[in-house]
């Protein structure tokens, strides 16, 4: 659950922080661990969708920062003190001063990280582990760095494509509102006393509603709202959610290529872990969480046992579908030099290339596809409002 508490310090004075705990108690004693006391302690509304969500802890920041102020020449501690004290938010000051605390007691930097699951992922925390093996935290911090900007490339790209298709849709779909809520009813005022029965189907059907919404607008404007709101509340349920993604990987090219997407962040997270010094088998088991596909997650799995009685990397990886034709190929080549880090890292950047170039063939085709089919529902609404005044001017003539 989440508390907010009023805390009193010597060297921030008064200040409210917002604490995740069990009950009151379990805050009262983390809040004393950091040094401060606690004035009062009140339980966070939920909203009305749920509980309200925590501020995510940007993860890249603070490494890009830490590993700023260790290249200048500060040590850890000394590094997320300061970082602590120039947060600007309670709840990151909060984590931070938690993780100082527990160095200051004798953990290590990756054990202190692992105390705050909620704000640090796995994938940091094995890759501060791993350069504890060999001492070099900077390297590692780099190296985690250098994967998180690979796969935010590749997730922007996506994003970026689809923004200009959604534009489309918000506008033309605005314009359809529109016509069918504001112009069609008026129009089919206007009409109600021409007696106007030899129309074609269509345009009676669209006059029909233009009655209806003049009639009844009230109701449809709730009910349009209550069905946005049960929409809404629907996504975010996790069955919901998982509903949409099995439709979504039935697709036929679409789920092959959301299949790509998620072997290329797997296969770039076993190399970075595998350049970190963990283990294959062990990376293996870290990155179960990336594959969201049941077919892919128990791949990984059977994989995994495979391995553990030797079998071959590719070969158990081609048999489990873990990898393309061209991904297995590579990893032979990988297997016989022994550097199956930088193998992962080709191989995620073949998938990179892959996903790039289907989606700008789809944005490509998709657009003007959009473009047009926005095009004629916008022009036969438009005609089948006016049929009625052609219909006029030729019984006039």
């Amino acid at each position: 659950m989440q508390f907010h508490v009023k805390v009193y310090s010597a060297s921030e004075g008064l200040v409210r922080i917002s604490v995740s705990a069990t009950d009151m108690q379990a805050v009262r004693e983390q809040v004393q661990r950091q040094g401060y006391s606690v004035l009062s302690v009140r339980q966070a509304r939920a909203g009305i969708f749920g509980p309200p969500r925590r501020r995510p802890f940007d993860v890249a920041l603070f490494g890009q920062e830490l590993l700023s102020l260790m290249e200048a020449g500060m040590g850890l501690v000394e590094s997320i003190s300061l970082l602590a004290q120039r947060a600007r938010h309670s709840e990151v000051r909060a984590v931070l001063s938690e993780v100082v605390r527990s160095i200051g007691e004798g953990q290590t930097f990756s054990r202190a990280l692992e105390g705050a699951q909620e704000s640090f992922p796995v994938l940091f925390v094995a890759s501060v582990r791993a350069s504890e093996r060999t001492g070099n935290l900077v390297e590692g911090l780099r190296r985690y760095l250098g994967y998180h900007q690979q796969v935010s490339a590749l997730r922007n790209k996506v994003v970026s494509a689809s923004i200009y298709p959604m534009l489309l849709l918000l506008v033309g779909g605005m314009v359809v509102l529109f016509l069918m809520v504001y112009v069609v009813p008026r129009f089919s005022s206007i009409y109600a006393g021409m007696g106007a029965q030899d129309l074609p189907l269509l345009s009676r059907w669209l006059m029909l509603w233009g009655r209806v919404a003049s009639e009844h607008s009230g109701a449809l404007v709730t009910g349009a709202l209550v069905l946005t709101g049960m929409g809404l509340l629907a996504l975010r349920l996790p069955a919901s959610r998982a509903a949409l993604e099995r439709w979504l990987w039935r697709l036929p090219r679409v789920g092959e290529q959301l299949q790509i997407y998620q072997l290329a962040r797997f296969t770039r997270t076993v190399g970075m872990l595998l350049k970190g010094g963990i283990p294959l088998v062990t990376a293996l088991e870290m990155t179960e969480a990336l594959l969201r596909q049941p077919a892919l997650r128990s791949g990984l799995q059977a994989a995994g046992r495979a391995l553990r009685e030797g079998q071959g990397l590719a070969e158990t990886f081609r048999a489990h579908g873990l990898t393309t034709e061209v991904g297995a190929r590579l990893l032979v080549v990988g297997e016989k030099s022994g550097d199956l880090g930088a193998t992962m890292d080709r191989i995620a950047a073949f998938y990179d290339e892959e996903i790039a170039r289907q989606v700008e063939w789809f944005t490509r085709l998709f657009e003007p596809v959009l473009m047009v089919a926005m095009g004629l529902v916008i022009g036969g609404i438009v005609i089948l409002m006016y049929l009625p005044i052609f219909q006029l001017a030729s019984s006039i003539q």
